[in-house]
């Protein structure tokens, strides 16, 4: 190689009379000196030797936590000894959480707290049963395992980058630090005890240069696995979460269904029930009227009968509301001609596309129509909006709902209504099938809600 020369974005390079040239784009540019930039910083920034402390730290409390668990569970002292070993290990597994979320920022959320069944035989009953600290004790092993292997990879990789850095200081008196790997094999054995020379010594710090800023990256990869054994193993308890969430969502249905009958009850009383008996008085002077047929004055009788007419009617249009509010009419000839409805009957103009191969349920049908409806309201009322678009589609067996519109923009699933009405009436009821509600609604628009629900309930 004769000369190397920097043109441009590129570099030629001359070996032996022959020039060849590399060329390196803008973009390739930018991202190979951020990649220099990031793997330059890395060593110095504060969540490295988080990450380090955590691996030393956390491995020093695993290492006693196993012992005293194992010894525990093995020894066979009895039930109470056992169960005593259990609520310990979750202890520590509260503790690796604690750790995990203040060291490396992992949002771990914590399990359902232990609970008791009263008695003596109801607290063994229950620490036998109790998954979550089962789960912890799974944890201890494998995680004393892969602390086992990062200590003669990650951490001895510290260890060699540290001893290789501060051979010249601590090689002044012919012995240096203990190294292991490779720097073990490059150097011909445990201690870099030669004579101190020029070329070695150079050749050790720059070795040394090389593991400590690699030993960050590698460290950083048994950290990430023991993130994903925290988050399997010392989280909320799959099943427990499920059940929980199933209890939340029945007791969110009840709630709504509660609202709704008295919804239903309030219009019937102060609407229709009030109609009706408005209309039975009117018919019943008419009557009265009409018992004495000398003194008859037709037109008071007939204004009677047409005041009653028109009660009758507004009574049958309320209980036309109150019946499309129940189960919409429009659902009778399929979801396709129900959407179709309220797309020609939004106050903006909304397209429509819908693509169904399968006809969901009736109870998913009433729960699309109902959240279509809710939201071509909400973009009538608040989003200011020219046009709106409804796309109904069946992906899998999974029935999705998207609503977009051109508006303001800034909804919030809780700025409108309240628990049974609104947009956070709507993800309960959509919850309530274990289906999701996502939100999209920068400022300044545009607005697009997705709904995915399943085609059977």
């Amino acid at each position: 190689m004769t000369a190397d020369q920097v043109e441009g974005n590129g570099v030629r390079v001359r070996l032996g009379g022959r020039e060849m040239s590399l060329a390196i784009s803008d973009e390739q540019a930018v991202r190979l000196r951020a990649l220099v930039d990031r793997v330059a910083r890395e060593p110095f920034t504060k969540r490295v030797w988080a990450e380090l402390a955590y691996f030393v730290v956390g491995g020093a409390l695993t290492a006693v936590g196993l012992a005293f668990v194992a010894w525990t569970m093995v020894a066979g002292i009895g039930l109470a000894v056992l169960v005593l070993s259990l609520r310990s290990a979750r202890g520590l597994g509260g503790l690796f959480r604690r750790m995990a979320r203040s060291w490396l920022g992992e949002p771990v959320a914590d399990p359902e707290p232990f609970t008791s069944r009263p008695g003596f035989l109801g607290w063994l009953q229950s620490g036998l049963r109790d998954r979550v600290a089962w789960r912890s004790v799974a944890y201890l092993p494998l995680k004393a395992a892969w602390t086992f292997l990062g200590v003669f990879v990650a951490l001895s990789l510290w260890w060699d980058a540290f001893a290789c850095l501060l051979h010249p200081i601590t090689n002044h008196d012919g012995s240096g630090l203990g190294v292991w790997g490779l720097p073990a094999a490059l150097f011909g054995g445990n201690h870099l005890n030669q004579p101190f020379g020029l070329v070695h010594g150079l050749a050790v710090f720059l070795l040394g240069v090389v593991f400590f800023f690699a030993a960050p990256w590698v460290t950083r990869g048994f950290v990430n696995v023991d993130r994903l054994l925290v988050r399997s193993l010392l989280g909320p308890d799959p099943v427990q979460a499920r059940v929980r969430q199933l209890e939340q969502t029945r007791t969110r249905t009840v709630d709504a269904s509660a609202a709704t009958l008295r919804r239903i009850e309030r219009d019937l009383h102060d609407g229709t029930q009030a109609q009706l008996v408005a209309l039975a008085m009117r018919l019943g002077m008419a009557k009265e009227k009409l018992e004495d047929p000398e003194h008859v004055d037709v037109e008071q009788v007939r204004a009677l009968v047409d005041e009653a007419h028109r009660g009758a009617k507004e009574a049958i249009a309320e209980l036309r509301d109150i019946a499309r509010g129940i189960h919409p009419p429009a659902l009778d000839v399929g979801l396709e001609g129900a959407l179709a409805t309220l797309a020609a009957r939004s106050a903006v103009p909304t397209d429509l596309s819908i693509s169904l191969d399968t006809r969901p349920t009736p109870a998913i049908e009433a729960i699309a129509y109902f959240c279509v409806a809710e939201l071509l309201a909400n973009v009538a009322q608040h989003a200011q909006a020219s046009r709106a678009s409804v796309s109904c589609s069946q992906q899998g067996t999974w029935l999705r709902l998207v609503v977009r519109d051109d508006g303001i923009g800034g909804a919030e699933p809780t700025m409108v209504g309240s628990s049974s009405s609104g947009l956070a009436g709507l993800t309960d009821r959509v919850k309530g099938v274990d289906g999701r509600l996502h939100l999209v609604s920068p400022v300044g628009g545009p607005t697009v809600v997705t709904v995915d629900l399943p085609l059977s309930a």
